[in-house]
């Protein structure tokens, strides 16, 4: 039975939206054609019809995951009347999102592969974590000679290592302490002295 046009681009998007997240949960090796095609629904008969090989799902995947990082964060930033770097804190080191590979984000998931693989791949994760600096961009407030891209750099790389080192360990102890070390941080109490004085709100 032919397929639509209308069908096959829907069975095209039910596809990507289940592979970026059994990637994130699995990883790009965790799991075949045959798995994920099951996984959304389909046969893997028609995998091929609508991607050009795996490398090419992945890229489509990584790019819609990143995606979905990227609105959820704005929709924690957006609702936070005040202090909102403290809000996207603890959304994002929160042992929720620890737990939650595959709805989590795609960079602490997917990032130390994306970079042993093709340069489509990278660039999709450039632009992702591009988009991620822009949002951090906006709650910095950079000393004087200073840049606010420098702080929203570190405050990223200190959110994902974070993240990532606290799903790495078996330890419950020292997970919770990556994650609570990483948020005192980026965003230590009033009492932390002068040292506060530039840090963003």
């Amino acid at each position: 039975m032919r397929v639509s046009r209308a069908q096959a681009e829907e069975n095209r998007r039910t596809v990507i939206d289940v592979a970026s997240r059994l990637f994130r949960e699995k990883g790009f090796d965790g799991i075949g054609l045959n798995d994920l095609m099951k996984g959304a629904g389909l046969t893997q008969g028609g995998f091929y019809k609508q991607f050009e090989s795996k490398d090419d799902l992945i890229v489509q995947a990584s790019s819609k995951a990143l995606e979905k990082g990227v609105a959820n964060w704005t929709g924690v930033v957006s609702k936070a009347v005040s202090k909102p770097l403290r809000a996207l804190l603890r959304f994002y080191l929160s042992d929720a999102h620890r737990h939650e590979k595959a709805d989590g984000c795609a960079l602490a998931a997917l990032a130390p592969e994306a970079a042993r693989r093709g340069k489509a791949l990278r660039q999709v994760f450039e632009a992702g974590v591009e988009s991620h600096l822009d949002i951090l961009d906006g709650m910095m407030t950079p000393a004087p000679g200073q840049e606010a891209r420098d702080q929203s750099i570190v405050a990223l790389s200190t959110m994902v290592g974070a993240l990532m080192l606290s799903r790495a360990v078996d330890d419950a102890q020292l997970s919770n302490r990556f994650l609570k070390a990483a948020t005192d941080h980026l965003f230590p109490e009033p009492s932390t002295g002068d040292a506060s004085q530039h840090l963003p709100q």
